[in-house]
């Protein structure tokens, strides 16, 4: 019972479940580029949310998810913070259900609130699908959808 409320409230927030399962393409330690205009420009992946690993597995994450970030070059008031974050683009091919593989050039993230809201208020370049349709304020920011 309490899972059930705890994914409604997640839906509420702008957070929906988790479709197929994708390839991991980023471990902790990654560097990503971000895609919006919050003043911070490169990213390590410090953690992702969620992720139940074994022992002494690096913690990985994929398109779509919610990871910890700390943010490597950018504004001064930004540098050296650690911000919740969800990957939208991933070097790394993945399948989709339809049988296409999908590849991006770079590993790219945008920085959310933790309420699940964008702090910026737009994306450069592709989103993921996957990001988007789990994600509907992203979707709503995006340009283009891949």
């Amino acid at each position: 019972m309490a899972a059930k409320a705890k994914q409604r409230a997640l839906v509420a927030k702008g957070m929906l479940s988790h479709g197929q399962k994708i390839t991991r393409g980023l471990l902790a330690g990654s560097l990503l580029r971000c895609a919006d205009n919050t003043g911070a420009r490169v990213l390590r992946l410090v953690q992702a949310m969620g992720y139940k690993g074994r022992l002494r597995r690096y913690p990985t994450a994929t398109v779509g998810d919610r990871v910890t970030v700390s943010v490597r070059q950018g504004t001064p008031d930004m540098r050296k913070k650690i911000f919740q974050a969800v990957i939208i683009r991933q070097k790394k091919a993945f399948r989709r259900i339809d049988g296409v593989w999908v590849q991006f050039e770079d590993n790219a993230a945008v920085i959310i609130t933790p309420d699940g809201e964008m702090k910026g208020s737009e994306i450069r370049g592709p989103v993921a699908k996957e990001a988007a349709e789990r994600w509907p304020r992203i979707a709503s920011a995006a340009s283009i959808i891949v």
